[in-house]
């Protein structure tokens, strides 16, 4: 019964942070990237700008983090994860950090955006 709550929970439009945590990303060839760590939420848009893909290691151990633009980010249902247009070897060039989160800021915003050929949507404030 627990079961049927939590599928028809997902079938919801939105979800809460704590369901996402966790959540595996596969690329489109369906090799999984590794799970998505946490979010960063934008504290005056509310909007999440990125996922934090934790990627690594063993057991949890070595691990680094990535942060992807969340725009990147397709939710599937059938895997019941995030798909992402990212091989294995895109990832591990990509801007990321260990457990010391970077300053998240106009500069690190650009330098992760520019990685992935998006455009730094984001002005100064």
């Amino acid at each position: 019964m627990v079961d049927t709550l939590i599928a028809s929970q997902e079938k919801h439009r939105l979800i809460a942070s704590d369901r996402v945590e966790g959540t595996k990303v596969y690329n489109r060839q369906g090799d999984k990237l590794g799970s998505i760590k946490n979010f960063m939420v934008g504290k005056v848009s509310g909007q999440a700008e990125y996922a934090v893909i934790e990627f690594g290691g063993i057991l949890g151990i070595g691990n680094d983090y990535y942060p992807i633009p969340w725009d990147m980010l397709t939710y599937d249902e059938d895997k019941g994860g995030y798909l992402v247009d990212l091989t294995k070897d895109q990832l591990e060039k990509a801007p990321r950090h260990s457990s010391a989160f970077p300053e998240y800021d106009h500069n690190y915003g650009r330098t992760v955006f520019d990685y992935y050929g998006m455009a730094y949507p984001y002005p100064f404030i």
